[in-house]
């Protein structure tokens, strides 16, 4: 058997990063290339709680993840499209069933040993068994008596179900090493250990994490993978403030901000070297309502406030963006551009607040947003005018985001009014309906709390049903019904906001989950 990798202590982490943090704050030129390493730095304001492959989730625990671990198929081009990885090819039946998977002899984890059918079918079935994490993308779809090992290197699905995302949804469906994670399992499956280890086979290993600081990831020698950029690693640094970001990048202090806002992207225009990114993709923004505890558990108390929001006012503090018209993002399959949705109407609102448990308002509700996430502090602000004229307060409330993700595990400690990015990880309506309203979701913080028996039906019937006409009529009829439910202030869709320095070379902007950086391809010159 071989030998697990250490975990990294809190000693060894502090001991690595002195040498590190001082070259954080030298010029690019001076810390890209330091002792011929190359090091890439990249500003964000999301921590990264956990490594383990089938728990974390978030942009920030996809960027370790898709850098560190590999899957089946991966996703590239403009649309996005899922291309071989650890599978060198498949087949698939002419009734979607089945799948098989040949996977790329030369595959090897990072302690060596072969990538093995039987180390797919373990990642499956510990991913299904924990149903956290990605799981709920195969969902009713992928069964664990469903995936079995062939032979060595080739494996087989057969679904429950036809999935017409299916390929799209396998780069999110990470492959552990079934050796080392069962010589750690301990009591929980092998949680706890893979919190902070790596079991995989991808092209970087993590050298040192300090919460709330920074995670360096570094690359191994000899990876399986032929070919890539010329990174000796990347820094994942930990910068609150959207600002603080966009003039770090200017001096050169980091090589890509992922969180800037609109008149961060103005203020960076023409700036010399530094490259600016502006692009469309499948980005909501929502406000999602406690919709089973506290004054939001009313449908009409819901439907007051979002007639009372201000969505012009949203749609301006968002700068590059349209506003939503109901859950799914335009141009989606199934989007419906003509759905009736909630717009501003203070009379409107004051009649369902008459027929609500609060008629006369006189309550005071609690919004948390991202500490030093600037856009969503405004949204705040907006909602505080807004609900004012319901003589409704609001308390608003910064949070790091592993405390926003912990708070969303019950109804009773879900805050009022919780406002969410989703990133489409696939370019499929599913993407968006099942994680942001199926109740399987519930406690996480895609949909910590929503749940509707009808909702669920005609979504889990979307992303079995083959035939693209009928999937069409029943994410119009799904929409309809959440908008009625107003579970969420449907908001808007942000264009992808990125800026690197022009040292960065090999990036190609992929719509989806375009912030969680992918380092393989890069270079820095």
């Amino acid at each position: 058997m071989t030998k697990a990798p250490q975990a990294l202590s809190r000693r060894h982490m502090l001991a690595m990063g002195a040498a590190g943090l001082a070259s954080m704050t030298l010029p690019e030129a001076a810390f890209a290339q330091q002792g011929g390493r190359r090091i890439l730095v990249i500003a964000s304001n999301q921590d990264i709680p956990n490594f383990d492959p089938h728990i974390g989730t978030g942009y920030s625990a996809s960027m370790l993840l898709r850098n560190c671990y590999d899957s089946l198929v991966r996703v590239e081009s403009n649309p996005p499209k899922p291309v071989p990885h650890l599978a060198a090819s498949w087949t698939s039946s002419a009734d979607g069933l089945e799948y098989v998977f040949r996977l790329d002899p030369a595959a090897r984890f990072q302690d060596g040993s072969p990538v093995t059918a039987d180390d797919v079918v373990y990642s499956f079935q510990r991913l299904l068994r924990l149903n956290r994490g990605n799981a709920w993308m195969i969902q009713g779809v992928v069964t664990p008596a469903g995936v079995t090992a062939v032979d060595r290197g080739t494996v087989k699905f057969v679904l429950a179900k036809p999935f017409a995302a299916f390929l799209q949804v396998l780069p999110w469906a990470w492959i552990v090493s079934k050796a080392q994670v069962e010589a750690n399992l301990g009591t929980d499956d092998g949680q706890t250990w893979l919190r902070s280890n790596l079991a995989a086979s991808g092209p970087f290993k993590v050298r040192r994490a300090e919460a709330g600081a920074l995670y360096e990831l570094e690359r191994i020698p000899n990876a399986w993978k032929a070919g890539g950029g010329n990174l000796s690693g990347a820094i994942w640094r930990i910068t609150r403030e959207t600002a603080t970001q966009r003039l770090m990048l200017q001096r050169g202090e980091v090589h890509i901000a992922v969180d800037l806002t609109s008149e961060d992207m103005d203020a960076l225009k023409d700036r010399p070297g530094v490259v600016s990114i502006i692009e469309p993709e499948y980005r909501t923004f929502s406000i999602k309502m406690n919709t089973r505890h506290g004054p939001m558990a009313d449908p009409e108390f819901r439907k007051a406030v979002s007639y009372a929001t201000n969505y012009q006012a949203i749609a301006d503090a968002a700068g590059y963006a349209d506003l939503m018209i109901g859950p799914l993002p335009h141009g989606i399959l199934g989007h419906d551009p003509k759905l009736t949705v909630y717009r501003t109407d203070l009379a409107k609102a004051r009649e369902h607040l008459a027929r609500s448990k609060h008629p006369n308002g006189g309550v005071k509700l609690t919004m948390v947003h991202v500490s030093g996430l600037d856009q969503q502090r405004r949204w705040g602000l907006v909602m505080l005018d807004s609900l004012k004229q319901l003589n409704i307060e609001l308390d608003i409330k910064p949070m790091i985001w592993p405390d926003m993700v912990a708070s969303c595990r019950s109804p009773e400690t879900f805050p009022d009014l919780f406002p969410v990015y989703q990133t489409a990880n696939y370019g499929d309506p599913d993407n968006i309906a099942f994680a942001a309203y199926h109740s399987s979701r519930n406690g996480n913080w895609q949909n910590a709390v929503y749940a509707n028996p009808e909702v669920d039906r005609l979504i889990e019937a979307g992303r079995a049903e083959p035939d693209e006409a009928k999937r069409i009529a029943i994410y119009g009829e799904m929409q309809r019904r959440i908008v009625d439910d107003a579970p969420d202030i449907f908001g808007v869709l942000e264009r992808r906001k990125l800026a690197l320095r022009d040292q960065v070379k090999g990036f190609t902007f992929v719509p989806v989950a375009s912030n969680a950086i992918e380092l393989f391809p890069l270079s820095l010159t």
